[in-house]
């Protein structure tokens, strides 16, 4: 890469506040909606493409042989490291555990190391750039460049709770935008990991616990939402991306998405709480609804 990071102050001596994503944030707002799953692809699909995390991929994620599990498992944890409070800080060490064991040689003998500081660092860039993505796409109003920055530095506080090295942690959007550019185009390669994941999501295997006399049901109606899931995949991925993989993506192919993210946008904020958010982020919204009323009865007590 060619791109320095300045990154956020830290020191050792006086290490930078693990916090956890709290009510009021723009994160909290948006990041438990259903649409999220729309760009959460693309996110991916770029993880695949760095060469440790593909080569860590490759050999010990489920991807290919559970895909849907792999997903709501994926999905469970954003959800938890978003919603979950004080869990949230346990989600990220469990994360990271987990993930410590996670090593593999490649079969040109180089070793990866699944917590390696870039590698691990880039799957939250990647989620940094889905998130902003999909406010251009599926939602009424693109976010500013003010709120992309507000919304930039909650990240940052996500990356202090996932203990990404401050080397790692561009200081300002602006920053990551440069950084994250020069990486796409001058870092990530076309991985047979990636070409892979694009076949899984174009195809959706049926769960495992599903019954054999289901299965026909399911790829009828998987066969739609795996074609809408690998069309805003390839279209919310970026063209420098796009061309390593050697996917095309015409004009019209762009008023397509932008006419279904029209609808989408105006579609799901019609929808019941409960089917607009994922059930984590439903019910930690709820719960803290209910928190707000307490104190407001605790607040008018007599005294």
């Amino acid at each position: 890469m060619t791109a320095s990071v300045a990154s956020v102050e830290h020191t050792d001596k006086h290490p930078a506040p693990r916090q956890p994503i709290t009510p009021g944030m723009r994160m909290w707002d948006q990041v438990g909606l259903i649409t999220f799953s729309l760009t959460a692809g693309s996110a991916f699909l770029l993880q695949t493409m760095e060469p440790t995390i593909s080569a860590v991929v490759d050999e010990h994620s489920t991807f290919r042989t559970d895909p849907m599990g792999r997903a709501m498992r994926s999905l469970a944890a954003v959800m938890t490291w978003t919603y979950g409070g004080d869990e949230a800080v346990a989600e990220a060490d469990r994360l990271r555990h987990m993930h410590a064991t996670l090593n593999t040689v490649d079969e040109h003998g180089k070793r990866h190391s699944a917590l390696a500081s870039g590698p691990w660092a880039w799957v939250l860039h990647t989620g940094t750039f889905a998130f902003t993505e999909g406010s251009k796409y599926f939602t009424t109003a693109e976010l500013t460049y003010a709120e992309k920055e507000l919304y930039y530095q909650e990240v940052v506080q996500l990356q202090r709770m996932f203990s990404v090295a401050p080397k790692e942690i561009p200081a300002t959007y602006a920053e990551f935008e440069a950084f994250f550019a020069d990486t796409v185009e001058n870092h990530l390669v076309a991985t047979d990991t990636a070409r892979d994941y694009l076949k899984t999501i174009r195809h959706v295997g049926a769960p495992k616990s599903l019954p054999k006399p289901l299965l026909p049901l399911w790829k009828l109606a998987a066969s739609p939402l795996g074609r809408m899931q690998y069309f805003c995949t390839v279209g919310t991925t970026p063209e420098p991306a796009r061309r390593k993989l050697g996917l095309t993506w015409t004009a019209e192919d762009e008023r397509k998405l932008r006419r279904l993210g029209w609808v989408i946008a105006r579609v799901t904020p019609l929808l019941p709480e409960r089917i607009r958010y994922f059930p984590i982020a439903y019910e930690a919204r709820k719960l803290e609804r209910d928190r707000a009323r307490l104190r407001k009865v605790l607040d008018l007590r007599p005294m």
